[in-house]
Protein backbone atom coordinates (compact mmCIF):
# COMPACT_ATOMS: atom_id res chain seq x y z
CA UNK A 1 0.00 0.00 0.00
CA UNK A 2 1.28 3.55 -0.95
CA UNK A 3 1.79 6.12 1.44
CA UNK A 4 -0.90 7.82 -0.25
CA UNK A 5 -3.50 5.06 0.11
CA UNK A 6 -2.48 4.56 3.97
CA UNK A 7 -3.64 8.30 4.53
CA UNK A 8 -6.61 7.68 2.28
CA UNK A 9 -6.95 4.96 4.99
CA UNK A 10 -6.81 6.84 8.26
CA UNK A 11 -9.06 9.41 7.09
CA UNK A 12 -11.92 7.14 6.01
CA UNK A 13 -11.62 5.67 9.44
CA UNK A 14 -11.13 8.95 11.06
CA UNK A 15 -14.26 9.73 9.35
CA UNK A 16 -16.44 6.19 10.78
CA UNK A 17 -15.15 7.56 14.26
CA UNK A 18 -16.87 10.31 14.29
CA UNK A 19 -20.20 8.68 12.68
CA UNK A 20 -20.14 6.33 15.73
CA UNK A 21 -19.81 8.73 18.10
CA UNK A 22 -23.38 10.73 18.06
CA UNK A 23 -24.40 6.76 18.26
CA UNK A 24 -22.68 6.57 21.23
CA UNK A 25 -23.78 9.65 23.37
CA UNK A 26 -26.93 8.92 22.15
CA UNK A 27 -26.50 5.24 23.67
CA UNK A 28 -25.17 6.73 26.80
CA UNK A 29 -28.00 9.53 27.13
CA UNK A 30 -30.67 6.56 26.87
CA UNK A 31 -28.95 4.37 29.29
CA UNK A 32 -29.36 7.42 32.03
CA UNK A 33 -32.63 8.24 31.17
CA UNK A 34 -33.40 4.84 32.05
CA UNK A 35 -31.42 4.90 35.23
CA UNK A 36 -33.33 7.95 35.90
CA UNK A 37 -36.87 6.36 35.24
CA UNK A 38 -36.20 3.55 37.57
CA UNK A 39 -35.06 5.90 40.56
CA UNK A 40 -38.47 7.69 39.71
CA UNK A 41 -40.60 4.14 40.11
CA UNK A 42 -38.60 3.42 43.62
CA UNK A 43 -39.52 6.40 44.76
CA UNK A 44 -43.06 6.37 44.06
CA UNK A 45 -43.41 2.92 45.32
CA UNK A 46 -41.98 4.06 48.55
CA UNK A 47 -44.07 7.15 48.97
CA UNK A 48 -47.40 4.57 48.06
CA UNK A 49 -46.02 2.33 50.59
CA UNK A 50 -46.12 5.38 53.34
CA UNK A 51 -49.73 6.69 52.04
CA UNK A 52 -50.85 3.28 52.18
CA UNK A 53 -49.19 3.15 56.05
CA UNK A 54 -50.58 6.18 56.90
CA UNK A 55 -54.17 5.47 55.68
CA UNK A 56 -54.28 2.21 57.90
CA UNK A 57 -53.08 3.81 60.58
CA UNK A 58 -55.68 6.41 60.38
CA UNK A 59 -58.33 3.82 59.81
CA UNK A 60 -57.24 0.85 61.80
CA UNK A 61 -60.35 1.37 63.94
CA UNK A 62 -62.83 0.69 61.36
CA UNK A 63 -60.65 -1.64 59.93
CA UNK A 64 -60.21 -4.12 63.05
CA UNK A 65 -63.84 -5.36 62.85
CA UNK A 66 -63.43 -6.85 59.47
CA UNK A 67 -60.05 -8.28 60.84
CA UNK A 68 -62.17 -9.47 63.88
CA UNK A 69 -64.39 -11.42 61.96
CA UNK A 70 -62.28 -13.22 59.63
CA UNK A 71 -60.68 -14.36 62.58
CA UNK A 72 -63.62 -15.47 64.36
CA UNK A 73 -64.75 -17.00 61.06
CA UNK A 74 -62.01 -19.58 60.93
CA UNK A 75 -62.75 -20.42 64.75
CA UNK A 76 -59.91 -18.80 66.49
CA UNK A 77 -61.66 -17.58 69.41
CA UNK A 78 -60.92 -16.48 73.20
CA UNK A 79 -64.06 -16.82 75.24
CA UNK A 80 -64.77 -14.93 78.14
CA UNK A 81 -67.68 -14.62 80.38
CA UNK A 82 -69.24 -12.39 83.08
CA UNK A 83 -71.65 -12.26 85.31
CA UNK A 84 -73.26 -9.39 87.12
CA UNK A 85 -76.20 -9.08 89.02
CA UNK A 86 -77.98 -5.28 89.67
CA UNK A 87 -79.83 -5.36 92.70
CA UNK A 88 -81.32 -2.38 92.02
CA UNK A 89 -84.40 -0.59 94.32
CA UNK A 90 -87.15 -1.88 92.18
CA UNK A 91 -86.24 -5.03 90.47
CA UNK A 92 -83.17 -6.75 90.36
CA UNK A 93 -81.36 -7.87 86.82
CA UNK A 94 -78.96 -10.24 85.65
CA UNK A 95 -76.74 -9.60 82.96
CA UNK A 96 -74.66 -12.14 81.36
CA UNK A 97 -71.85 -11.59 79.27
CA UNK A 98 -70.00 -13.16 76.25
CA UNK A 99 -66.37 -11.63 75.17
CA UNK A 100 -63.62 -12.47 73.05
CA UNK A 101 -60.03 -11.26 73.39
CA UNK A 102 -58.98 -9.62 70.51
CA UNK A 103 -56.37 -11.51 68.53
CA UNK A 104 -55.87 -7.83 66.43
CA UNK A 105 -55.87 -5.85 69.35
CA UNK A 106 -55.19 -8.00 72.14
CA UNK A 107 -59.16 -6.15 73.98
CA UNK A 108 -62.28 -7.43 75.23
CA UNK A 109 -65.00 -7.50 72.26
CA UNK A 110 -68.60 -7.79 73.35
CA UNK A 111 -70.34 -10.54 71.69
CA UNK A 112 -73.42 -11.19 73.44
CA UNK A 113 -75.68 -11.00 76.40
CA UNK A 114 -78.31 -12.06 78.51
CA UNK A 115 -80.59 -9.72 80.46
CA UNK A 116 -83.65 -11.22 82.72
CA UNK A 117 -85.38 -8.61 85.19
CA UNK A 118 -87.23 -10.26 88.50
CA UNK A 119 -89.74 -7.63 89.93
CA UNK A 120 -89.40 -6.49 92.75
CA UNK A 121 -86.37 -5.55 93.97
CA UNK A 122 -84.15 -7.34 96.47
CA UNK A 123 -84.39 -4.40 99.03
CA UNK A 124 -88.27 -5.48 99.20
CA UNK A 125 -87.19 -8.69 100.88
CA UNK A 126 -85.74 -6.54 103.52
CA UNK A 127 -88.01 -8.74 106.15
CA UNK A 128 -87.27 -12.00 105.03
CA UNK A 129 -83.76 -12.66 103.55
CA UNK A 130 -84.26 -16.36 102.38
CA UNK A 131 -86.73 -15.58 100.43
CA UNK A 132 -84.46 -12.41 98.90
CA UNK A 133 -81.78 -14.99 98.19
CA UNK A 134 -84.25 -17.59 96.22
CA UNK A 135 -84.94 -14.54 93.68
CA UNK A 136 -81.41 -14.07 93.40
CA UNK A 137 -81.07 -17.46 92.81
CA UNK A 138 -83.97 -17.61 89.85
CA UNK A 139 -81.92 -15.07 88.13
CA UNK A 140 -78.74 -17.07 88.16
CA UNK A 141 -80.08 -20.28 86.82
CA UNK A 142 -80.93 -17.96 83.37
CA UNK A 143 -76.69 -17.18 83.96
CA UNK A 144 -76.13 -20.74 83.83
CA UNK A 145 -78.16 -22.00 80.58
CA UNK A 146 -76.61 -18.74 79.20
CA UNK A 147 -72.65 -20.06 79.82
CA UNK A 148 -70.99 -23.06 78.77
CA UNK A 149 -70.98 -25.48 82.34
CA UNK A 150 -66.97 -25.56 81.45
CA UNK A 151 -66.82 -21.99 81.70
CA UNK A 152 -68.74 -21.60 84.99
CA UNK A 153 -65.21 -22.25 87.24
CA UNK A 154 -64.06 -19.56 85.71
CA UNK A 155 -66.64 -17.00 85.09
CA UNK A 156 -66.68 -14.20 87.92
CA UNK A 157 -70.21 -13.99 89.50
CA UNK A 158 -71.08 -10.13 91.96
CA UNK A 159 -73.91 -8.64 92.84
CA UNK A 160 -73.89 -5.16 93.36
CA UNK A 161 -76.88 -3.20 95.02
CA UNK A 162 -77.51 -0.02 94.78
CA UNK A 163 -80.34 2.79 95.98
CA UNK A 164 -82.74 0.58 97.30
CA UNK A 165 -79.79 -1.27 100.02
CA UNK A 166 -78.58 2.01 100.89
CA UNK A 167 -81.65 3.19 102.06
CA UNK A 168 -82.23 0.69 104.25
CA UNK A 169 -81.33 0.49 107.79
CA UNK A 170 -77.64 -1.47 108.32
CA UNK A 171 -79.29 -4.69 109.48
CA UNK A 172 -81.67 -5.39 107.08
CA UNK A 173 -79.06 -4.64 104.08
CA UNK A 174 -76.67 -7.01 105.79
CA UNK A 175 -78.78 -9.73 106.33
CA UNK A 176 -80.04 -9.42 102.77
CA UNK A 177 -76.17 -9.88 101.36
CA UNK A 178 -75.05 -12.81 103.85
CA UNK A 179 -78.64 -14.83 102.17
CA UNK A 180 -77.04 -14.24 98.71
CA UNK A 181 -73.21 -14.73 99.64
CA UNK A 182 -74.11 -18.22 101.07
CA UNK A 183 -75.99 -18.19 97.31
CA UNK A 184 -72.90 -17.76 95.54
CA UNK A 185 -70.21 -19.90 97.74
CA UNK A 186 -72.41 -22.74 96.17
CA UNK A 187 -72.57 -21.33 92.77
CA UNK A 188 -69.78 -22.68 90.81
CA UNK A 189 -68.84 -19.41 89.43
CA UNK A 190 -65.85 -17.81 90.54
CA UNK A 191 -66.42 -15.39 93.22
CA UNK A 192 -64.06 -13.57 95.53
CA UNK A 193 -64.50 -11.52 98.73
CA UNK A 194 -66.44 -8.89 97.35
CA UNK A 195 -68.74 -10.57 95.23
CA UNK A 196 -71.63 -9.53 97.41
CA UNK A 197 -71.69 -5.50 98.32
CA UNK A 198 -73.63 -2.25 97.93
CA UNK A 199 -72.05 -0.43 95.01
CA UNK A 200 -70.70 2.62 95.64
CA UNK A 201 -72.50 5.63 93.46
CA UNK A 202 -69.48 6.89 92.03
CA UNK A 203 -68.51 3.58 90.92
CA UNK A 204 -72.19 3.22 89.66
CA UNK A 205 -71.63 6.60 87.77
CA UNK A 206 -68.59 5.59 86.13
CA UNK A 207 -69.28 2.38 84.85
CA UNK A 208 -72.39 3.65 83.66
CA UNK A 209 -70.16 6.12 81.75
CA UNK A 210 -67.73 3.67 80.41
CA UNK A 211 -70.81 1.08 79.75
CA UNK A 212 -72.23 4.64 76.92
CA UNK A 213 -69.39 5.26 75.25
CA UNK A 214 -67.67 2.03 75.10
CA UNK A 215 -71.03 0.65 73.32
CA UNK A 216 -70.41 4.31 71.43
CA UNK A 217 -67.32 3.87 70.17
CA UNK A 218 -66.33 7.13 71.82
CA UNK A 219 -63.65 6.26 74.65
CA UNK A 220 -60.40 6.41 72.38
CA UNK A 221 -61.61 9.96 70.85
CA UNK A 222 -60.57 13.25 72.54
CA UNK A 223 -64.19 13.66 73.90
CA UNK A 224 -66.65 11.70 75.22
CA UNK A 225 -70.70 11.49 75.80
CA UNK A 226 -71.81 12.94 79.23
CA UNK A 227 -73.58 9.81 80.59
CA UNK A 228 -76.85 10.77 82.72
CA UNK A 229 -78.80 7.46 84.63
CA UNK A 230 -82.09 7.79 86.42
CA UNK A 231 -82.60 4.94 88.74
CA UNK A 232 -85.47 4.02 91.24
CA UNK A 233 -83.50 5.41 93.93
CA UNK A 234 -81.24 8.00 92.73
CA UNK A 235 -79.38 9.21 90.04
CA UNK A 236 -76.50 9.50 88.55
CA UNK A 237 -74.20 12.31 86.29
CA UNK A 238 -71.06 11.63 84.54
CA UNK A 239 -68.55 13.08 82.19
CA UNK A 240 -64.91 14.23 81.21
CA UNK A 241 -64.66 18.03 81.76
CA UNK A 242 -63.87 19.87 78.44
CA UNK A 243 -60.73 21.37 79.79
CA UNK A 244 -58.83 21.15 82.29
CA UNK A 245 -59.58 24.52 83.81
CA UNK A 246 -62.99 23.04 85.08
CA UNK A 247 -61.46 20.24 87.22
CA UNK A 248 -61.42 22.19 89.84
CA UNK A 249 -64.52 23.50 89.85
CA UNK A 250 -65.65 19.94 91.46
CA UNK A 251 -62.80 19.33 93.84
CA UNK A 252 -63.01 15.64 95.12
CA UNK A 253 -65.57 14.71 92.48
CA UNK A 254 -63.19 14.35 90.04
CA UNK A 255 -62.19 10.77 89.63
CA UNK A 256 -59.23 9.39 87.27
CA UNK A 257 -60.37 6.38 85.10
CA UNK A 258 -57.78 4.35 82.95
CA UNK A 259 -59.16 3.58 80.19
CA UNK A 260 -57.09 1.65 76.91
CA UNK A 261 -53.82 2.63 78.68
CA UNK A 262 -54.68 6.33 79.18
CA UNK A 263 -56.28 8.55 82.40
CA UNK A 264 -59.15 10.53 81.67
CA UNK A 265 -60.36 12.98 84.60
CA UNK A 266 -64.16 12.35 85.09
CA UNK A 267 -67.16 14.26 87.01
CA UNK A 268 -69.06 11.51 88.62
CA UNK A 269 -71.63 12.45 91.40
CA UNK A 270 -74.70 9.96 92.79
CA UNK A 271 -77.61 11.59 93.95
CA UNK A 272 -78.81 9.48 96.40
CA UNK A 273 -82.95 10.09 97.31
CA UNK A 274 -83.32 11.74 94.21
CA UNK A 275 -84.42 8.80 91.84
CA UNK A 276 -87.68 8.53 90.42
CA UNK A 277 -89.52 6.58 92.71
CA UNK A 278 -87.85 8.27 95.88
CA UNK A 279 -89.26 11.58 94.90
CA UNK A 280 -92.67 10.44 93.93
CA UNK A 281 -92.54 9.08 97.61
CA UNK A 282 -91.06 12.07 98.91
CA UNK A 283 -93.62 14.48 97.05
CA UNK A 284 -96.63 12.29 98.15
CA UNK A 285 -95.46 12.26 101.81
CA UNK A 286 -94.34 16.01 102.19
CA UNK A 287 -95.39 17.67 105.49
CA UNK A 288 -97.74 14.43 106.50
CA UNK A 289 -97.32 11.89 109.22
CA UNK A 290 -94.51 9.12 108.80
CA UNK A 291 -97.57 6.61 109.03
CA UNK A 292 -100.05 7.92 106.90
CA UNK A 293 -100.64 5.69 103.46
CA UNK A 294 -103.98 7.28 102.48
CA UNK A 295 -102.89 10.55 100.43
CA UNK A 296 -104.07 13.56 98.38
CA UNK A 297 -101.51 14.76 96.24
CA UNK A 298 -101.47 17.89 93.97
CA UNK A 299 -99.30 16.01 91.02
CA UNK A 300 -102.20 13.84 91.03
CA UNK A 301 -105.01 14.10 88.79
CA UNK A 302 -108.50 14.30 90.94
CA UNK A 303 -110.34 11.53 88.56
CA UNK A 304 -107.49 9.01 90.07
CA UNK A 305 -108.25 7.87 93.44
CA UNK A 306 -107.23 5.46 95.87
CA UNK A 307 -105.01 3.92 93.33
CA UNK A 308 -102.36 1.59 95.10
CA UNK A 309 -98.78 2.22 95.20
CA UNK A 310 -96.11 0.29 97.25
CA UNK A 311 -92.76 2.20 98.40
CA UNK A 312 -90.10 0.21 100.41
CA UNK A 313 -92.45 -2.32 101.43
CA UNK A 314 -95.21 0.09 102.36
CA UNK A 315 -98.44 0.45 100.40
CA UNK A 316 -99.81 3.38 100.00
CA UNK A 317 -103.28 4.82 98.75
CA UNK A 318 -103.11 7.66 96.32
CA UNK A 319 -105.82 10.06 95.13
CA UNK A 320 -105.36 13.33 93.67
CA UNK A 321 -106.26 16.19 95.21
CA UNK A 322 -109.18 19.11 93.72
CA UNK A 323 -107.54 22.27 92.70
CA UNK A 324 -109.22 25.70 91.42
CA UNK A 325 -107.85 24.75 87.49
CA UNK A 326 -109.71 21.59 87.60
CA UNK A 327 -113.73 21.32 87.24
CA UNK A 328 -115.74 18.10 86.65
CA UNK A 329 -116.29 17.67 83.32
CA UNK A 330 -112.46 18.41 82.75
CA UNK A 331 -110.20 17.30 85.43
CA UNK A 332 -106.73 18.29 85.35
CA UNK A 333 -103.99 18.92 87.64
CA UNK A 334 -102.43 22.71 88.40
CA UNK A 335 -99.56 22.10 87.39
CA UNK A 336 -97.59 25.15 88.26
CA UNK A 337 -98.50 23.59 92.08
CA UNK A 338 -97.05 20.41 91.45
CA UNK A 339 -94.09 21.99 89.78
CA UNK A 340 -93.31 24.48 92.58
CA UNK A 341 -93.70 21.12 95.17
CA UNK A 342 -91.24 19.30 93.21
CA UNK A 343 -89.02 22.00 93.14
CA UNK A 344 -89.47 22.82 96.68
CA UNK A 345 -87.95 19.32 97.74
CA UNK A 346 -85.45 18.85 94.38
CA UNK A 347 -83.60 21.60 93.85
CA UNK A 348 -81.93 21.70 97.17
CA UNK A 349 -80.39 18.41 97.21
CA UNK A 350 -78.53 18.77 93.93
CA UNK A 351 -75.01 19.68 95.17
CA UNK A 352 -72.97 19.68 93.74
CA UNK A 353 -74.68 20.90 90.73
CA UNK A 354 -73.08 20.57 87.39
CA UNK A 355 -72.59 23.41 86.01
CA UNK A 356 -70.17 22.61 82.91
CA UNK A 357 -72.57 19.62 81.84
CA UNK A 358 -74.87 22.03 79.18
CA UNK A 359 -71.25 21.84 77.05
CA UNK A 360 -71.25 18.61 76.82
CA UNK A 361 -73.31 16.20 74.07
CA UNK A 362 -75.01 14.29 76.72
CA UNK A 363 -76.63 11.00 76.68
CA UNK A 364 -79.65 9.45 79.35
CA UNK A 365 -81.23 6.29 79.95
CA UNK A 366 -83.20 4.33 82.66
CA UNK A 367 -85.58 6.09 83.21
CA UNK A 368 -84.92 9.09 81.10
CA UNK A 369 -85.49 6.67 78.04
CA UNK A 370 -88.98 4.64 79.88
CA UNK A 371 -90.55 7.60 80.41
CA UNK A 372 -90.43 9.50 77.07
CA UNK A 373 -91.27 6.01 75.49
CA UNK A 374 -94.15 5.77 77.73
CA UNK A 375 -95.47 9.51 77.57
CA UNK A 376 -95.24 9.30 73.54
CA UNK A 377 -92.34 11.87 73.58
CA UNK A 378 -90.66 9.39 71.42
CA UNK A 379 -90.81 6.13 69.59
CA UNK A 380 -89.84 2.97 70.77
CA UNK A 381 -86.24 3.24 69.15
CA UNK A 382 -85.44 6.41 71.60
CA UNK A 383 -83.73 8.85 69.43
CA UNK A 384 -83.05 12.73 70.68
CA UNK A 385 -85.58 14.78 72.62
CA UNK A 386 -84.90 18.51 73.77
CA UNK A 387 -85.30 19.34 77.54
CA UNK A 388 -88.14 21.84 76.54
CA UNK A 389 -90.04 18.88 75.46
CA UNK A 390 -89.79 17.12 78.45
CA UNK A 391 -91.27 20.58 80.23
CA UNK A 392 -94.00 20.78 77.01
CA UNK A 393 -94.73 16.67 77.56
CA UNK A 394 -95.13 17.00 81.48
CA UNK A 395 -97.17 20.23 80.88
CA UNK A 396 -99.71 18.28 78.55
CA UNK A 397 -99.59 15.28 80.50
CA UNK A 398 -101.06 16.42 83.52
CA UNK A 399 -104.12 18.21 81.94
CA UNK A 400 -105.11 14.36 80.87
CA UNK A 401 -107.03 12.44 83.07
CA UNK A 402 -105.33 9.03 82.13
CA UNK A 403 -106.05 6.46 84.46
CA UNK A 404 -103.43 3.81 83.04
CA UNK A 405 -100.34 5.64 83.69
CA UNK A 406 -102.28 8.35 86.95
CA UNK A 407 -98.08 9.13 87.84
CA UNK A 408 -96.58 10.29 84.74
CA UNK A 409 -97.84 13.78 85.62
CA UNK A 410 -95.47 13.88 88.46
CA UNK A 411 -92.38 12.01 86.68
CA UNK A 412 -92.62 14.44 83.66
CA UNK A 413 -92.37 16.91 85.76
CA UNK A 414 -89.90 15.64 87.95
CA UNK A 415 -87.69 15.09 85.02
CA UNK A 416 -87.83 17.89 83.43
CA UNK A 417 -87.45 20.32 86.39
CA UNK A 418 -84.20 18.07 86.65
CA UNK A 419 -83.05 18.80 83.63
CA UNK A 420 -83.48 22.27 83.59
CA UNK A 421 -83.72 24.24 87.05
CA UNK A 422 -81.46 21.38 88.48
CA UNK A 423 -78.98 20.51 86.06
CA UNK A 424 -78.85 24.19 84.36
CA UNK A 425 -79.52 23.08 80.71
CA UNK A 426 -81.52 25.11 78.41
CA UNK A 427 -84.51 24.06 76.64
CA UNK A 428 -83.03 23.92 73.35
CA UNK A 429 -80.51 21.50 74.76
CA UNK A 430 -80.51 17.83 72.80
CA UNK A 431 -80.38 14.87 74.90
CA UNK A 432 -79.83 10.99 72.74
CA UNK A 433 -82.11 8.62 74.82
CA UNK A 434 -81.34 4.83 74.99
CA UNK A 435 -82.35 1.85 75.96
CA UNK A 436 -79.91 -0.21 73.58
CA UNK A 437 -77.03 0.23 71.39
CA UNK A 438 -76.07 -1.98 68.98
CA UNK A 439 -78.16 -4.78 70.43
CA UNK A 440 -76.55 -3.93 73.72
CA UNK A 441 -78.29 -2.65 76.79
CA UNK A 442 -76.72 0.79 78.56
CA UNK A 443 -76.23 -0.09 82.19
CA UNK A 444 -73.34 0.09 84.50
CA UNK A 445 -73.83 -3.74 84.37
CA UNK A 446 -71.54 -3.76 81.39
CA UNK A 447 -68.64 -1.31 82.44
CA UNK A 448 -68.35 -3.54 85.80
CA UNK A 449 -67.78 -6.78 83.51
CA UNK A 450 -65.30 -5.34 81.42
CA UNK A 451 -63.31 -4.07 84.60
CA UNK A 452 -63.41 -7.43 86.16
CA UNK A 453 -61.94 -9.07 82.92
CA UNK A 454 -59.52 -6.47 82.32
CA UNK A 455 -57.83 -5.82 85.69
CA UNK A 456 -57.57 -9.36 87.32
CA UNK A 457 -54.67 -10.79 86.23
CA UNK A 458 -56.22 -14.82 86.53
CA UNK A 459 -57.71 -13.22 83.22
CA UNK A 460 -54.69 -11.37 81.16
CA UNK A 461 -52.86 -14.79 80.80
CA UNK A 462 -55.76 -16.22 79.29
Amino acid sequence: MTPSEIVRRRKELSQDEEEKRPARRKSNTSSGGGTQGLKVSFLCLIACVILILLVLGLYMDSMSPVLERIVLKFGYERPQYAVVIDAGSTASRVVAFKFHKSYIDNKLHLDKELFVERKPGLSSFSKNPAKGAHSIELLLDEAKHFIPKEKWSDTPLVLKATAGLRLLPGHEANDLLSAVRELFVKSEFLVDENAVEIMDGTDEGIYAWFTLNLLLGRLSKSSQAASLDLGGGSTQVTFSPADAAQIPIYEKYIVPVHVFNKEINVFTHSYLGLGLMAVRHSVFTHNLHKSQTSIESSCVNPIIQNKTWIYDNTEYSISGKDNSASTFENPVVDFDVCLNSIKSIVLPLIKPKPITLKHHVIAAFSYFFERAIESGLLDLEGGEITVGKFRDGAKEVCKQANTDQPFMCIDLTYISTLLREGYGLDNTKKIKLYKKIDGHNVSWALGLAYNLLTTNERYHSS
